[in-house]
């Protein structure tokens, strides 16, 4: 008998290779091919005049885009204020969420909480587990409080019984913890590899638009914090959350990466308790440290997650250097660290080459705007003159690398939520500048960086 044909299936991107290869062809990866039996082969050919495209399906009727009536979207809270912010309002019927994270982060946690406040309203709500068994969610749920719960539970890894028993119950909500477990008998190779987690979300996938039942996936991440699996996987669902956070602090962070039904880069800020997560109502204190007294390297920055301005201490320590000054960032970008540096140096007279530079978003927050600019440059410059900025003392804004000053988006709110909190002094762009001003809040408009360092001496 002729052997059959296999082919090598890399887990990190889905590529294939008609024999083994110790690097992948498609994205580079080491030691990733895997061996997998090919897909059975498809229908006839298609000829050019497309008579067999006609026979397989014929042809649909068309529709003219301005002539669909455009109705927003249902949705279901989920009783998680913070969750439901990411969402975009709640959870859509037919929607399907795929949600990322560290081991012990929390994402069982929060979903079991979700799926108990659902059915308190009257949603039924099932929980699929493939990583733990029904004793062990038990357990979680005592710990949380949740010893009532009517959640619907099931403890299995099967796709085809999965979709039978979700196609009998049909329940509003069924959260499958994690994908990466489940596995369909149509396909021989392991759970977890890239083809059964392609065909078993396709599959997920497919039930939630046909039932209109919304769909969870808890998926593991790799090493390098990315969502394991092929990334076809991203595409594939409507909203892709990930669970940000360390594991020595209490505090967590939902981003909503992807959303079909809202806006994405929305955060939600958690701090875990004995009884679950539980939503922060003001994410600014969590970072922003408590100082008797203003000390010298710190400035406090307004910036913006998503549609939620946040007040987030910037911190910097500039330190006698030796033959090679060192420059370290936490929660921002190194490279925008050494770009400010040197905007710092041509622009402003403030040399640092001798300096070991280390800057620091306090809380652990990743500050991904350039907006952030203007604060870290005057906490290196604080740090380095030894002098602290006045209490109640903020700032925003991008800097260019001729230095000039330009305008971060939404600074009105950002104005506003800073005097909201009790601070009174400052430092924005000139085109963020209020038309009307903001009680209790003094504002230096500035144009270029040389500008913002002669305020700062006036202010010391």
């Amino acid at each position: 008998m002729a052997k059959d044909k296999t082919q090598y299936v890399c887990s990190e991107c889905g590529g294939t290779s008609p024999k083994w290869l110790g690097k992948c062809p498609s994205c580079g990866a080491w030691n990733t091919l895997v061996e997998q039996a090919p897909a059975a082969a498809g229908g006839p050919a298609q000829n050019r005049f497309g008579n067999t495209f006609a026979a397989l399906g014929g042809a649909s009727e068309l529709a003219v885009l301005a002539e669909i009536e455009a109705t927003d979207v249902a949705r279901t809270p989920t009783g998680l204020e913070e969750l439901d912010r990411v969402l975009g309002g709640g959870i859509v019927p037919g929607g399907v969420t795929l949600i990322g994270g560290d081991p012990g982060i929390g994402k069982s946690t929060l979903l079991l909480q979700a799926a108990d406040a659902l059915q308190n309203a009257g949603q039924i709500a099932l929980y699929v587990t493939g990583e733990e068994s029904g004793a062990q969610v038990a357990l979680r749920a005592h710990r949380l409080g949740l010893e009532r719960s009517q959640v619907q539970l099931m403890a299995e890894i099967q796709l085809e019984k999965i979709l039978a028993t979700l196609d009998a119950h049909r329940p509003a909500i069924a959260i499958i913890d994690s994908i990466q477990t489940v596995y369909s008998d149509q396909l021989t190779s392991a759970p977890g590899s890239v083809a059964q987690v392609r065909e078993c979300a396709a599959h997920l996938t497919r039930f939630a638009k046909a039932s209109g039942t919304a769909v969870v996936l808890v998926g593991h991440v790799t090493k390098e914090g990315a969502l394991a699996g092929p990334r076809v996987l991203e595409h594939m669902v409507d909203t892709v959350l990930y669970f940000e956070g360390d594991t020595h602090s209490s505090f967590r962070l939902v981003r909503a990466i992807k959303n079909r039904f809202g806006a994405v880069n929305e955060i939600g800020v958690f701090a875990m308790t004995e009884r679950g997560l539980r939503g922060v109502a003001n994410p600014s204190a969590i970072f922003l440290s408590q100082h008797a007294q203003p000390v010298p390297g710190s400035v406090v920055l307004v910036t913006l997650e998503g549609t939620r301005p946040m007040l987030v201490e910037i911190q910097a320590l500039v330190d006698d250097g030796g033959p090679s000054p060192r420059r370290l960032s936490v929660g921002l970008e190194r490279d925008r660290l050494a770009m400010l540096l040197a905007v710092l140096h041509r622009h402003a007279g403030v040399a640092s080459m001798d300096q070991d530079v280390f800057v620091n978003a306090v809380g652990g927050v990743r500050i991904t705007e350039p907006a952030a600019d203007l604060a870290v440059m005057l906490a290196i410059s604080s740090s380095l003159r030894g002098k602290a900025l006045p209490k109640g003392f903020v700032a925003f804004g991008e800097v260019g690398l001729a230095g000039e000053v330009r305008p971060a988006p939404r600074g009105q709110e950002r104005l506003r939520e800073a005097a909201k909190l009790g601070f009174s002094v400052a430092l924005v762009p000139k085109a963020n500048a209020p038309k009307k001003p903001i009680e209790g809040l003094t504002i230096h408009a500035v144009d270029r960086v040389d500008e913002a360092m002669a305020v700062v001496r006036q202010l010391d």
